[in-house]
């Protein structure tokens, strides 16, 4: 995430900046229901690129949003899930959701 400095006092920038992209939400959203794996999380959104995938996959890890939990196994597996302070968004997504349905 950007510096707090650069957007002042203004939280819902800060917040747009976290969340900011075309895909950051939409990767969240999958994530909203329980833990899935690269693979699970890219057919639910086909449209995305592996490599931008893994970058925004990167920058919500580092953002503390999601965490990736590898397993010591073989074949490897990954899974991602919402960290605590990702799940502080559901209430979010959920209005953000029922908002765009009230308006359609």
């Amino acid at each position: 995430m950007k510096n707090n400095t650069e957007y002042g006092d203004c939280p819902a920038a800060e917040t747009i900046a976290l969340l900011g992209g075309r895909w950051k939400l939409i990767i969240l959203h999958v994530l909203c229901k329980h833990s899935r794996r690269f693979g699970e999380i890219r057919v639910r959104i086909p449209s995305i690129s592996k490599k931008v995938l893994t970058e925004q996959l990167k920058e919500l890890e580092a953002d503390g949003l999601i965490s990736r939990e590898q397993f010591k196994e073989y074949p490897p597996r990954v899974e991602y899930a919402l960290t605590d302070f990702g799940e502080s968004l559901r209430p979010l997504l959920a209005y953000m959701s029922a908002w765009k349905k009230e308006k359609v």
